[in-house]
């Protein structure tokens, strides 16, 4: 159906611009062209000089209208060339008469200002771009890129090396046939196990999306936490030798030279006056030693094999006064606070504090101090504080290293063990100096009502 309204005129045929210029120009001196030979056919020249005129100034008019579009086209299309020459990526180009005060001198010298810019940026994101793929490809973790389909359409090294094979020489870059369907389904962040080609483990799964030429991206990153829990795992265990072989070549030595020196008192035939004395002496130190490698032993067969707790009632108050009352090296005073009632292991939680009140008292008889426990409850967590006035801590990295320590007489799985206690308990402890005076404030926290799941005993080491 056509409407009814004003007629359309058909679109005259684009004339080029530099044939509109020359147009111009002829239109601009044809008035003067006309008036000249109206004057000289008029006149009483004679008709040869008129032709002779008339041919001059036709061709001085055709002259001056080709000059005029010239030097009207020939910035222009200087002006494109920069143009092309820019969309080209050639920053080489330069434009010629650019100056101030000058409309087209400005306009190349804006044209010059602008390849000048062009060029910064286009080395800046080279740079950057490089810079990016070398980082890509240095990188542990692997990083694929997949389009809307699932179709995988980058990948890096740690990426290729999870996947067998380049990327570009996959049969199907397909993600579930390279195994990788769960990693665009599902929450992420989150941990999950994958079977590829490369290994097979626990990774940790990063995803985003991105755009690329219009079309929506998924960017997936996967950390193999294999080598991170390796590490830590080596790590462990090479404090926990250490601190063994030192506790243990400590009581070791002294029994192997008593016993070498035991040995050649028998062997000798005649033997020395006193020589009955020396061996019960010699025999009692390595029976000392020998009971104090078994208490080690078994303290760290204690802290290896602590049982998940045993939930009940517990009232703080009434335990934490049962507790302080144990100490009688020195008085330990207990602050009032709100009656309470947590769900816990009454017997765990007696070794916990015993051993927080134990270091309280050994620090505080050093300064002839005093303890003082402490407690306050919230909304969903009791916090316990047990502050005493000794010289404060001085190495605070090692405090819940198990079997080290500072006393001569200590195992060095106390704060070990309590830490451990704690944290079954789904709980805190921290130990840090005390800002109102000189000593030191261990703070535990524990929940009301902590998970009926409880958690795992295991092994903390440092």
């Amino acid at each position: 159906m056509i409407k009814k309204g004003r007629p359309v005129r058909k679109r005259r045929r684009d004339v080029p611009h530099d044939a509109r210029i020359f147009r111009l120009a002829l239109l601009g001196g044809l008035p003067a062209i006309i008036a000249t030979l109206v004057l000289l056919f008029t006149s009483e020249a004679g008709a040869k000089i008129g032709w002779t005129v008339a041919v001059v100034v036709a061709c001085f008019w055709l002259f001056a209208a080709l000059t005029l579009r010239e030097r009207v086209l020939r910035p222009l299309q200087t002006a494109s060339n920069l143009v092309a020459a820019l969309r080209e990526g050639d920053f080489s180009v330069r434009g010629r008469a650019a100056r101030l005060g000058d409309p087209l001198g400005e306009l190349m010298l804006e044209l010059n200002q602008l390849s000048d810019v062009l060029r910064e940026q286009r080395l800046g994101s080279l740079e950057a771009g490089a810079l990016l793929s070398r980082v890509m490809e240095e990188i542990d973790v692997a990083v694929l890129a997949f389009e809307e389909g699932g179709k995988a359409v980058l990948a890096n090294r740690a990426a290729e090396k999870l996947l067998g094979a380049e990327l570009a020489r996959l049969p199907s870059p397909e993600a579930r046939q390279l195994g990788l369907a769960a990693v665009l389904d599902g929450p992420a962040p989150r941990t999950l196990e994958l079977t590829l080609p490369g290994g097979a483990g626990k990774f940790e799964l990063k995803r985003t999306s991105f755009r690329l030429g219009g079309k929506p991206h998924v960017l997936v990153v996967l950390a193999d936490l294999r080598r991170a829990l390796r590490e830590e795992e080596r790590q462990a265990w090479q404090r926990l030798v250490r601190v063994l072989g030192h506790e243990i070549n400590n009581s070791l030595a002294p029994i192997r030279s008593i016993s070498a020196s035991l040995r050649e008192t028998a062997h000798v035939a005649s033997r020395h006056e006193g020589w009955e004395q020396d061996m019960e002496s010699g025999l009692a130190v390595i029976e000392r030693r020998a009971e104090s490698l078994s208490r080690f032993m078994t303290s760290y067969a204690k802290l290896a094999r602590l049982p998940p707790p045993r939930l009940g009632p517990v009232e703080v108050e009434e335990w934490i006064r049962r507790v302080a009352a144990l100490e009688k090296r020195i008085p330990v005073r207990v602050a009032p606070g709100p009656e309470v009632n947590i769900e816990a292991d009454a017997d765990q939680l007696d070794q916990l504090l015993i051993n927080l009140v134990r270091n309280a008292a050994d620090a505080s008889l050093e300064t002839r101090g005093g303890v003082v426990v402490s407690w306050s409850a919230g909304a969903a967590e009791v916090e316990v504080s047990v502050a005493d006035e000794g010289p404060g801590i001085a190495d605070s990295g090692n405090l819940f290293v198990p079997f080290f320590t500072t006393k001569p007489q200590g195992t060095g799985i106390g704060l070990a063990l309590s830490r451990q206690i704690a944290e079954l308990h789904h709980g805190s402890l921290t130990l840090e100096n005390r800002t109102d005076r000189r000593g030191a404030r261990a703070r535990l926290r524990l929940p009301i009502r902590p998970n009926r799941g409880g958690g795992e005993p295991h092994l903390r080491i440092g």
